[in-house]
């Protein structure tokens, strides 16, 4: 179905027309990658397995060989094993609800956000939060790439740095069909040359088990549950990991009874199922660096760098030359998985926040560059010999927000009720700023920040990831039930009379005309304008025409 209609008069002004020409842009753009908006039906042609298979692969990174060896060789392997399966088990609870919710209403999680206790201007604080998260561990993996091709090319880092951030911006300029087609490409290689030279070590060497189960760290002492709580925090840096997996799997098809099995595997597999992979990765480093250590002269000086690891265990396997060019391709490979994925995700959070703040659209690809600018900065900054500091802050941060949106869809949504149990995303259905979510995330982190520096003394400091957690899911149903969900929805109604979801509840495939851009939009992406047609008629906006529009004359009133 497909109702056309004219374009409003208001166009006519040049504030009008620099609006819609900047929702074009953003049109066209979005072809690619819709980058301000919800994911329509007619795009989403992948099988659930393809698109689980595509978030997986944005996963191959080698930050967590990093960050398993440096809290292992900190805190010892028992204390290390506790803070990974604790961190994990924070991890794909927070994340299910956000990825079904993903999944289910084909929106990213900024998307969600807003609806979800922060308010159509109140998520752009949290996407500042995930793009930071983008960027950090964009230049991690950069950092690592650089490694490698110093250790096996003998290129400086500074310039293995610039190539390893060079290479990654064609290969985002297309969007997720390209994405899909590489990640899908080169996950059977990675998992070859990751899975069995390790399985090989472990087979051929059973005593490095040992040495690694009694290993007791730099502290030299037994579990300490202070020490595992601030491995825990280091690996719960990763918790926005989730937002990433989500611009995945907002690419989900339709849920239908005959899909019904294979899409709930691919977005438990997808979304919170990361954390399996990321926890065993974080096993594996810490295994990797405890074997370095206890059998090579000095080995504590490179042995968090994955590419050292590597090359230590396929040594074990091949001649020096193949060893040294099979631990090189492995960490391209890996590098180039994961950060296409932190700079796509990074583009859209950025052009996201951007374009609704300032209502003008300066196009992705422009946020791509800064994305990638600051990553280098922070890679030439050699901000990988801070990696433990830098994450267990951040952590805070990523905590409080992930926590905050899965309370408020868990509890709110489904238990209170008083947060809509629909997502809604869309200017003018919500209010710009919703207390609820970012009250409670400026008290879930900034308590938790507090204890991580120490303010509330020494005793409690390494457990300030777990207050984060805590103050998030305590505090947003408290802010729900002291505002009574008056600040979620500022209309109930969206002036369209077709129905928003198909008979199997999934968003509606029928499209309306777009009166500011001349193109057709799905059902759920369309509002209402509040002004009418040249002859009296209803006019419709979708939503990336209502997010450009300057003078707000588009806006339905309040209720």
């Amino acid at each position: 179905m497909s109702l056309d209609t004219r374009a409003p008069s208001p166009q006519s002004t040049p504030s009008a027309s620099s609006a819609t020409a900047d929702a074009s842009a953003a049109t066209a753009e979005s072809l690619e990658d819709y980058t301000l908006r919800f994911a329509p039906r007619s795009y989403r042609r992948w099988r659930p397995a393809v698109v689980a298979t595509s978030a997986l692969g944005g996963i191959a990174y080698l930050a967590d060989f990093s960050i398993g060896a440096n809290i292992g060789l900190t805190h010892g392997t028992v204390n290390g094993l506790l803070g990974i399966l604790v961190a994990a088990l924070i991890i794909f609870l927070s994340g299910f609800p956000l990825a079904y919710y993903a999944a289910r209403y084909n929106l990213d999680l900024d998307l969600i956000t807003r609806g979800s206790g922060f308010g159509y201007y109140g998520s752009v604080i949290t996407n500042v939060i995930f793009a930071s998260f983008t960027f950090i561990f964009f230049a991690l993996e950069g950092s690592i790439m650089a490694q490698g091709l110093y250790l096996g090319l003998g290129i400086p880092r500074w310039i293995g740095y610039l190539i390893s951030t060079l290479l990654i911006y064609p290969l985002v300029i297309y969007g997720m069909k390209v994405l899909a087609k590489l990640q899908v490409a080169t996950t059977p290689v990675w998992l070859i040359l990751m899975v069995i030279p390790v399985a090989y070590l472990v087979i051929s060497h059973p005593d490095s088990v040992q040495t690694f189960l009694t290993w007791t760290g730099e502290s030299g002492e037994g579990v300490n549950f202070a020490s595992a709580m601030l491995a825990a925090g280091v690996c719960l840096s990763l918790i926005a990991q989730i937002a990433e997996q989500i611009d995945y799997l907002r690419f989900m098809p339709p849920r239908t009874a005959q899909n019904r099995r294979s899409w709930w595997a691919a977005t438990i597999l997808g979304g919170p199922g990361w954390v399996l992979f990321g926890a065993t990765k974080q096993i594996l480093g810490m295994f990797l660096a405890v074997y370095l250590v206890a059998n090579v002269p000095g080995a504590r000086e490179f042995a968090n760098e994955p590419v050292q690891q590597f090359l230590a265990t396929y040594e074990q396997l091949m001649p020096a030359w193949l060893a040294m060019t099979l631990a090189v391709v492995l960490v391209v490979i890996s590098q180039v998985k994961i950060n296409v994925t932190n700079a796509y995700s990074g583009s859209l959070a950025w052009t996201n926040s951007f374009t609704r703040l300032t209502k003008r659209y300066p196009g992705r690809l422009v946020f791509l560059g800064v994305n990638l600018a600051i990553a280098l900065v922070l890679m030439e900054a050699n901000m990988f010999d801070f990696l433990n500091g830098i994450l267990s802050f951040y952590a805070n941060l990523a905590m409080s927000w992930i926590c905050v949106v899965a309370a408020d869809i868990v509890l709110n949504k489904h238990v209170l009720r008083l947060s809509p149990k629909v997502p809604e995303f869309r200017r003018g259905m919500l209010y710009d700023w919703n207390p609820v979510g970012i009250v409670s995330l400026v008290l879930s982190g900034g308590i938790s920040i507090a204890i991580f520096f120490g303010a509330f003394g020494a005793a409690v400091q390494p457990f300030s990831p777990l207050f984060a957690v805590g103050i998030a899911v305590v505090a947003t149903p408290l802010m729900a039930i002291a505002t009574r969900g008056r600040f979620y929805l500022r209309r109930t109604d969206d002036g369209i009379d077709l129905p928003m979801f198909d008979a199997d509840g999934n968003p509606s495939g029928e499209t309306l005309t777009c009166a500011v851009t001349g193109l057709d939009f799905e059902r759920p992406d369309m509002i209402a304008s509040a002004v009418p047609g040249p002859e009296g008629e209803k006019l419709y906006l979708s939503s990336l025409a209502l997010t450009t529009d300057r003078t707000g004359e588009h806006v339905l009133p309040k209720e």
